[in-house]
């Protein structure tokens, strides 16, 4: 087996074992809710909001791992009404399977990594262990020395088999439930999810036109009146060539500044429609050349094993160009940071400044509308946290295939 493909089993292992772990801690949440559900506590409000919420989270989680799942419409006031439900009532069998077999699974998935790393590196600390203690893990005793000690790794081996063999069937059993119970029933009225996507398709032309008349205005108002100036300097430069030879020389250093100044518009112009290196070099080059030509000192942290799609790097691009020009304008930071991520099939990315804060979606000329559309329009989230005084924070979640 090649390197290349040893650290991608590797990396899928890791998210694996991260899916199990985010289980296991929307299980340990569950727990304590349907206790609460069992001593009369979904009769409140309060009670009814906690189970939604885990359940949203749980969704969130799955969502994040594979396919949509689907959130049900909003909580019915009453109590009647909650119980009568069927996304209430679906909600609660998960909560009754999550909370209890889910946990049981989950700690079960955890454990094996544990002990494969536990029982691997027994030998370099069995010296260590008070052998009246018994041994690592489940074992009654450390063994006869080193010689047992090695003995205990070959199981650590085992178990590392088996969490790279196993695990992956164990994170699927314990979405199992999650994705059964707390998508839409069969039949269910889409009618809310059917309003998002028509709204997000109508920001996503919106944001499109707004897109072509910014080029337009572009090439109207800056490259078009370059052109005509080149034209007419070129004009002069041929007349002058019999009645004032000297002038000439000088026409054609401003024909060519007015060359050299189209071009450059015109390049501006490129840029922003695909900056010609994000399809050369990738989104972490394109986004370390936004980073150091940002007026604020900007960190760069881009973490990604591979390529996503290409719309999907430049709706990242765009909104990390737009998000500094912002932080430069408005919000008096001294400094930035950007960080990207890939978390299974999601891409994650987050800018916070040390700014004054306050920043809001209608906050004049300050473009996050502009930025919260486009990030919608790829069924994606976003979320701005700009407290009075700072810092700002800006975390956007996109799908990596879309």
């Amino acid at each position: 087996m090649t390197y290349r493909r040893r650290m991608t089993r590797l990396r899928v292992a890791v998210g694996v074992l991260r899916h199990n772990l985010g289980g296991l801690g929307t299980s340990v949440l569950a727990l304590p809710i349907l206790i609460a559900v069992f001593l009369g506590l979904l009769l409140t409000p309060l009670g009814r909001r906690a189970v939604r919420r885990v359940a949203d989270r749980e969704r969130a989680r799955l969502t994040r791992w594979g396919p949509p799942v689907i959130g049900p419409p909003p909580l019915p006031t009453g109590t009647r009404d909650a119980l009568r439900d069927p996304s209430v009532r679906r909600e609660l069998a998960w909560l009754a399977v999550h909370g209890t077999i889910g946990l049981l699974v989950g700690l079960a998935g955890l454990s094996l990594p544990i002990y494969a790393i536990e029982y691997t590196t027994f030998p370099l600390w069995f010296r260590a262990l008070d052998p009246s203690l018994g041994g690592p893990g489940f074992l009654s005793g450390p063994g006869d020395g080193l010689t047992g000690a090695l003995e205990i790794s070959v199981l650590g081996l085992v178990f590392a088999a088996a969490t790279i063999g196993l695990l992956p069937g164990i994170t699927r059993l314990q979405a199992f439930p999650g994705r059964r119970q707390l998508a839409p029933p069969p039949g269910a009225d889409l009618s809310l999810r059917v309003a998002e996507l028509t709204a997000t398709r109508a920001a996503a032309l919106d944001a499109h036109a707004t897109e072509l008349r910014r080029i337009e205005r572009s090439l109207h108002d800056g490259t078009q009146n370059r052109l005509v100036a080149l034209n007419v300097l070129i004009g002069a430069a041929r007349r002058a060539q019999d009645r004032n030879p000297a002038a000439v020389a000088e026409l054609l250093d401003r024909a060519q500044d007015a060359t050299e100044q189209a071009l450059a518009e015109l390049r501006a112009v490129v840029r922003g429609i695909l900056p010609p290196v994000l399809d050369d070099r990738g989104l972490a080059s394109a986004l370390a050349g936004l980073a150091g030509a940002s007026a604020v000192p900007c960190r760069l942290d881009v973490q990604l094993p591979g390529r996503c799609a290409v719309s999907v790097e430049a709706t990242v691009y765009f909104v990390v160009a737009e998000a500094l020009t912002n932080v430069a304008k408005h919000s008096g930071a001294s400094a930035a940071a950007v960080t990207v991520r890939r978390d299974g099939e999601r891409l994650l990315l987050r800018i916070t400044d040390d700014g004054h804060g306050g920043a809001g979606l209608d906050s004049g000329g300050s473009g996050l509308t502009g930025i919260r559309r486009r990030i919608e329009a790829y069924d994606g989230r976003f979320t701005l946290t700009s407290p009075p005084g700072g810092p700002t924070t800006m975390d956007v979640e996109l799908p990596c295939g879309s």
